[in-house]
């Protein structure tokens, strides 16, 4: 009688090990995620800012100008039930007006523009890096909450299931030939 209360209860407390280092792992990976998703927003408002200044340069002709101003302030003050669509469309945007390597050569040529040039080639570079890294931080949290032990025992608390950030990021051609 005694050794079986004895394995019930190792038992008892291997399980409880298993939760709890199960809910510390499921934690960190959401604030990994909080993280990640920090610095995405952050890539995309440099991108964006980035953009904007380069569109209120005068580097750019008028048509151009509008059409990446409008794009960069859409994705600026977007809310976040439409940030996917307005960063997707400000990547189209880019692409449109930078699809020329010409375009590229034209800004690099006015007294600034070429700083102006690497710097937004690194900011759409920089993107889809971190893009790619929240939405891998996400892919592991939905895995891992996906385990019937924390359906179960509710491991993850109340935090939100944790979703994917899907947007257009290609660069366009003048720009990815530049960051590379």
């Amino acid at each position: 009688m005694t050794v079986t209360l004895i394995w019930i209860a190792v038992a008892l407390v291997a399980i409880g090990l298993y939760l709890s280092w199960t809910a510390g792992r499921l934690d960190r990976l959401h604030a990994r995620i909080d993280a990640a998703r920090a610095a995405l927003d952050a890539q995309l408002l440099r991108r964006a800012s980035v953009a904007q200044e380069l569109a209120t340069a005068g580097v750019l002709d008028p048509a151009a100008s509008i059409v990446l101003y409008q794009a960069a302030h859409a994705a600026r003050q977007a809310e976040e039930e439409q940030r996917e669509v307005a960063e997707s469309e400000l990547s189209q945007a880019l692409r449109a007006v930078f699809g020329e390597p010409e375009q590229m050569a034209a800004v690099r040529e006015v007294p600034g523009g070429d700083e102006a040039a690497g710097e937004l080639a690194a900011a759409v570079r920089r993107v889809p890096m971190a893009r790619r890294f929240h939405n891998d931080s996400v892919r592991a949290a939905r895995a891992l909450r996906r385990h019937r032990a924390v359906r179960w025992f509710r491991l993850a608390g109340h935090a939100p299931f944790p979703m994917a950030f899907e947007m257009d990021d290609e660069p366009p051609v003048a720009l990815a030939d530049r960051a590379a």
